[in-house]
């Protein structure tokens, strides 16, 4: 017997109470105090992801002809996401359990196209210094060897940098729409030409905003090319448990036709078994994630993630203002969608990760990173109604800190 199971079996009221007793430290990111990990368009949406993921938890979503179900939720929702992304007749995506998922795919296929069509065995693919650190994680399982390269003053990617480090082997050149660590918008058009320049693969990590991005052009904001409607763009990964408001597990990643989509595609007989077929990197999983996407996107249909998107926006916008007007405080960048980085005018004389542990003790959850050490938030629509409240707070934190230091934490955390 091991010490974490019980001798006898608990009843099940006794365990669902236990288990709520266990969430007494976690943050509460349904009451918007949360700028990372969790988001939430309202609770009835939320609770409708929830109720789509319970009925389907137990099918298996390895094999569709047993759950053709599954199978046309995910075709629809595929396809509302190649609709967001412009994408040209004949192009193909599929279902993924997050942006991990989806950038580990799309570095095996470039990995995978280039070795077979022209004969790379020692591939690499440039990245500028903001793309996620997946791709660095996806480059180490893969056997691609990962060149980053230094971003611009303004944290977008350098082009011309980016193309000094290609060579004969690059078989992929990323850009992020927006990168992560401070909310911009790479070059898109620049770097899918550099990258068609020299034979490769370009894939855009649009996890953030390839839902946003659209409604923000239909809002009337200034959007920079950056989906397939961009030449020489061949992927785009984007997450739908992030601002399409479904329960966690649900991304896409999309190629601009099926023919690269197939070098993602893992499929063999030798075995006893059978033939087996894989389209990512999960063999067994669970159906829940795609019928909770595809009702939350049925729900909230294309009038609802405009509107949340603009609730999104306001927000965003009224807490970068705010940040600039708190002494000591500095925006590293104006955001162009919703997220943003803000750090220290005179990090000697104040810690922004001292900011941080006050934040948290107020009951605030923001994202800490470095180099240069910033603060991160993530905003989404149920932040709309907690600019006030965290601003106050906020011009509180720094206000208390006073030479203190902070712990610097981390973006994932490593049991």
């Amino acid at each position: 017997m091991t010490r974490a199971l019980p001798p006898q079996g608990t009843a099940a009221a006794e365990v669902l109470a236990h288990m709520e007793s266990l969430r007494g430290g976690d943050v509460a990111w349904r009451e918007g105090r949360a700028f990372s990990l969790a988001y939430l368009a309202d609770e009835s949406t939320t609770a409708l992801a929830a109720e789509a993921y319970r009925r389907f938890a137990g099918e298996n979503a390895l094999n569709t002809d047993a759950f053709p179900s599954l199978r046309r939720m995910q075709a629809d929702v595929v396809d509302a996401v190649l609709g967001w992304l412009d994408a040209p007749d004949g192009a193909a995506g599929s279902f993924t359990s997050g942006g991990t998922e989806s950038i580990l795919l799309a570095v095996k296929a470039a990995r995978d196209q280039h070795a077979q069509q022209r004969g790379i065995a020692r591939p690499n693919a440039v990245l500028p210094a903001s793309a996620h650190a997946a791709f660095n994680k996806a480059c180490h399982y893969f056997g691609v060897e990962a060149r980053r390269v230094p971003v611009r003053n303004d944290w977008r990617a350098d082009p011309a940098a980016m193309s000094a480090a290609c060579d004969a082997d690059t078989v992929l050149v990323v850009a992020s729409a927006p990168q992560y660590p401070q909310g911009v918008v790479d070059d898109v058009p620049a770097i899918a030409a550099l990258a068609a320049g020299i034979g490769a693969n370009c894939h855009v990590d649009a996890c953030m905003g390839g839902v946003t991005l659209p409604y923000l052009a239909r809002l009337g904001e200034d959007v920079p090319p950056w989906n397939f409607a961009v030449p020489g763009v061949t992927s785009v990964s984007v997450d739908l448990h992030k601002f399409g408001y479904t329960a966690k597990g649900a991304s896409v990643i999309a190629h601009r036709s099926k023919d690269l989509r197939a070098w993602q595609m893992y499929v063999t007989d030798d075995w006893l078994g059978g033939l087996y077929g894989s389209s990512g990197l999960l063999g067994t999983k669970s159906g829940g994630p795609i019928p909770a996407a595809w009702a939350v996107l049925q729900h909230l249909g294309d009038d609802g993630y405009l509107r949340l998107t603009a609730a999104a926006r306001r927000a965003t916008l009224a807490i970068a203002d705010g940040i600039a007007a708190v002494p000591g405080l500095v925006l590293r960048a104006r955001p162009q969608t919703t997220l943003m980085a803000v750090g220290a005018a005179d990090p000697q004389a104040l810690d922004v990760y001292a900011v941080a542990d006050e934040l948290k003790r107020r009951g605030w959850y923001v994202d800490r990173q470095d180099p240069p050490p910033s603060l991160h938030l993530t905003v989404n629509a149920v932040h709309e109604n907690k600019v006030d409240e965290f601003l106050t707070d906020l011009r509180a934190a720094v206000a208390t800190v006073g030479a203190s230091r902070g712990d610097a934490g981390a973006y994932g955390t490593v049991e």
